[in-house]
């Protein structure tokens, strides 16, 4: 939802406590989303930028009015299966013209984008939420493909890093944190944990595809990820900014692109702010995960450079003694 709606979890700065202790968790999977809503790519190890891993929501399908098109109202782009090279993901690779991101779906046959084009067609006014600017246009061929998938005039387009810049909402991060395309922060972070009791509750267990988060963890209690402020995975410092409250795309079956009640109605019953937080705002919505950012001014480039890797340990620095002073 957009973030502007979703409200501070509380009028006050949060008590913190400090805890040292050995890792809680480690990391257990790694994902980006090149094209934003379409589907991810799962990795051993991915490069940390300040805009989330590398290539994350670079790329978005937009409406003839340059409106992003997301699974909310194209449950259809769950479908679209998204290829990079794999030396894509080296810290200091660098794309050539002869370096592609390859797009499948069901019926289509695969497409073709050049990850390093010597020139760009620039697209005004493209809009998602409340950032509106120019993006980089993709082309005809890359038009008509989505066009042709989703049944509507569309265009593919990317970040003009050029020119733009999306800053994350300042009244929860402090200093220069910038996304792409994402919906508010540059990472998503959710625990094993926390889907397999959410999954006890559902006639039907749902997997982690649903949620679509970037660093998936495993080793701590279920929800413990709620209370956690400031982390570190391996040697590099993160903060935990926010509850994520969840749109209706978990409810989109990744395999199948069909909508359905769960778990939104599970999640309402049991990790609704009613539940959870019934003297802060936003009662009716629901929460599964933590908006997380990077801070990459903190972090040094030694060794293998920035580099996220399955297995990393996940150290609790701080977190907030309940989830009534945790922000949301």
């Amino acid at each position: 939802k957009k973030e502007e709606n979703m409200g501070i979890g509380s009028s006050s700065t949060p008590t913190l406590i400090t805890e040292l202790a050995p890792p809680e968790a480690k990391v257990t999977g790694i994902l980006t989303y090149p094209i934003k809503s379409c589907r991810g790519i799962s990795l051993p190890h991915a490069p940390l930028t300040p805009f989330g891993f590398r290539w994350d929501r670079q790329w978005v399908v937009v409406n003839s009015k340059g409106r992003a098109r997301s699974q909310r109202v194209e449950p259809k782009l769950a479908l679209v299966e998204v290829e990079l090279p794999p030396q894509a993901f080296l810290q200091h690779w660098k794309p050539t013209t002869h370096s592609f991101m390859v797009v499948k779906a069901p019926g289509m046959e695969p497409l073709k984008v050049c990850l390093n084009k010597q020139q760009y067609e620039v697209v005004d006014d493209i809009g998602l939420w409340e950032w509106t600017g120019p993006a980089w246009d993709e082309g005809a061929e890359a038009s008509q493909w989505f066009s042709d998938y989703l049944g509507s005039p569309c265009r593919l387009v990317r970040f003009n890093t050029g020119s733009e810049v999306r800053n994350v909402d300042p009244r929860y991060v402090e200093g220069q944190q910038r996304i792409f395309f994402s919906d508010g922060y540059p990472f998503l972070l959710a625990s094993q944990e926390s889907l397999d009791a959410l999954n006890k509750l559902l006639e039907e267990p749902i997997p982690m595809n649903r949620f679509r988060p970037n660093i998936l963890v495993e080793g701590c209690e279920p929800y413990a990820e709620d209370l956690w402020r400031d982390i570190k995975i391996s040697r590099f410092s993160f903060q935990c900014v926010k509850l994520c409250a969840r749109c209706k795309i978990p409810q989109v079956n990744q395999e199948t692109a069909i909508y359905g009640t769960e778990p939104t109605e599970t999640l309402m019953k049991v990790r609704s702010g009613h539940v959870l937080r019934p003297n802060q705002n936003n009662k009716n919505k629901i929460y599964f995960g933590q908006k997380t950012v990077w801070n990459w001014k903190d972090s040094s480039g030694k060794g293998d450079g920035n580099m996220l890797k399955l297995g990393d340990p996940v150290y609790i620095i701080k977190k907030y003694p309940s989830l009534a002073e945790a922000a949301a």
